[in-house]
């Protein structure tokens, strides 16, 4: 069966790229007589000013615990119960007590992991993919075995898709959890994840989606997608390094939080162990604000609340990558000497997002990165912790050489990028 999405139109809401890169301080970095080209957002993100303004202010002006009397801490509490607010219209949820911090996307899910293994049996099952990054996999996979859990794993096609069929076969009654990516940090694949999470439901399996690599690319909505649990980082999404999770109300409520005793047991500190990183959330806030406002600016409607303001955003910012995606693809089809991963339809590109992974037939991938680098050009090479993906594909331990595109990035960048590998045969 397909897995396509359905088909996006193509957005009337357009942003100033110019506009936004000006808002970014290390876009105007140089290397040698040109500006750098920063393809290494899959691995995080550059930062507007505003962000980086909200963390110094933090600092300066409200720098105090959580729950005091005195005016620091009150101005302090205030800003992070409006960020759990920005977190919930970031994710699409509307109960902001559902939306929780950490330290990141691994150590949130390798807590939640502990705790909802508390409820697995021996005889469970739970089901993960190797499309996806290290992260939504080996805390699985270590929560099943000391649970005594079987562990299933959802084939993928050679175009690094997900077998939906083979999912069906391996789910049954026993299923107690489908953990999956919302897309992959490697290939750039798109995941059906409201379709997985109807299948899921169906056998009372609760669903785990990470939408760490998504975030900066497509709107999230755990509404529409029905999940239970979603995680994120602001780091991958022009914020600094914070995780965020959201959780269904009930299930975080019946959940046994591995927490100290004086914490409370009402959402969401619950789950937010120890003294958070309240700069790094002040910055999360700016984030999601910076991406709230480019989506007003856009439209030109200054009046749009933050959730319909992120919608109006991620339509520009869809076809806007959808273009410098298309463009990428159509040179590299080009340059025989590499070979690009995943998705390389031009007419499916719905179904992925602009972050592609190459390798040349006869180079390492440090060796391109070394290049790449040498003219300017910051991209990643290895496996990027999507380590069931790369030892599927059979490229470890070299890896490969990824490529990753934001709304910040140029057509002008992906053909400077497009003329430096023609010159490495």
């Amino acid at each position: 069966m397909s897995i396509a999405a359905p088909k996006e139109k193509a957005s009337s809401v357009k942003f100033d790229v110019a506009a936004v890169r000006r808002q970014f301080p290390a876009l105007a970095q140089r290397h040698g007589d040109r500006e750098a080209v920063f393809f290494d957002g899959p691995a995080g993100s550059q930062v507007p000013e505003r962000v980086i303004a909200a963390i110094g202010d933090y600092l300066r002006t409200m720098n105090a615990n959580h729950g005091g009397m005195f005016a620091t801490s009150v101005r302090s509490d205030a800003l992070l119960d409006e960020a759990h607010r920005a977190a919930a219209d970031f994710v699409g949820a509307e109960d902001p007590d559902c939306c929780y911090f950490g330290a990141n996307m691994t150590t949130l899910t390798f807590a939640l992991s502990r705790a909802l293994a508390q409820t697995w049996n021996r005889g469970d099952e739970i089901i993960v993919s190797r499309l996806d990054h290290d992260a939504n996999f080996t805390p699985w996979v270590m929560a099943a075995r000391d649970a005594g859990v079987t562990v299933r794993y959802i084939g993928i096609r050679p175009d690094c898709t997900l077998d939906l069929e083979d999912l069906r076969r391996q789910l049954s009654p026993r299923t107690r959890l489908v953990a999956v990516g919302c897309a992959s940090n490697a290939v750039g694949t798109v995941n059906p994840v409201a379709e997985i999470a109807t299948l899921a439901h169906a056998v009372g399996a609760k669903v785990f989606l990470d939408a760490v690599h998504y975030a900066p690319h497509r709107l999230i909505d755990v509404a529409a997608w029905d999940c239970d649990i979603l995680v994120c980082s602001a780091y991958k999404f022009f914020g600094p390094h914070v995780g965020v999770m959201w959780g269904r109300r009930e299930l975080l409520e019946q959940l046994s939080a591995y927490k100290v005793r004086p914490a409370t047991n009402e959402l969401p500190g619950k789950w937010m162990t120890g003294t958070q990183n309240h700069e790094g959330i002040a910055g999360v806030l700016a984030a999601i604000d910076y991406l709230a406002d480019l989506g007003r600016t856009a439209s030109g409607d200054a009046n749009f609340g933050r959730r319909a303001a992120l919608r109006q955003t991620f339509e520009a910012v869809q076809t806007h990558e959808r273009r410098l995606g298309e463009r990428m693809q159509a040179g590299f089809d080009k340059l025989p000497q590499f070979r690009s991963y995943g998705i390389t339809d031009l007419q499916r590109f719905d179904e992925r997002v602009p972050t592609f992974s190459i390798s040349h037939r006869t180079l390492p991938s440090i060796e391109i990165a070394r290049r790449l680098d040498a003219a300017g050009i910051y991209a990643w090479h290895g496996n990027f912790y999507a380590l069931p993906l790369t030892e599927t594909l059979g490229v470890e331990p070299a890896g490969l050489v990824r490529i990753g595109l934001l709304h910040y990035n140029t057509e002008e960048e992906v053909d400077y990028l497009l003329d430096v590998l023609k010159t490495i045969e």
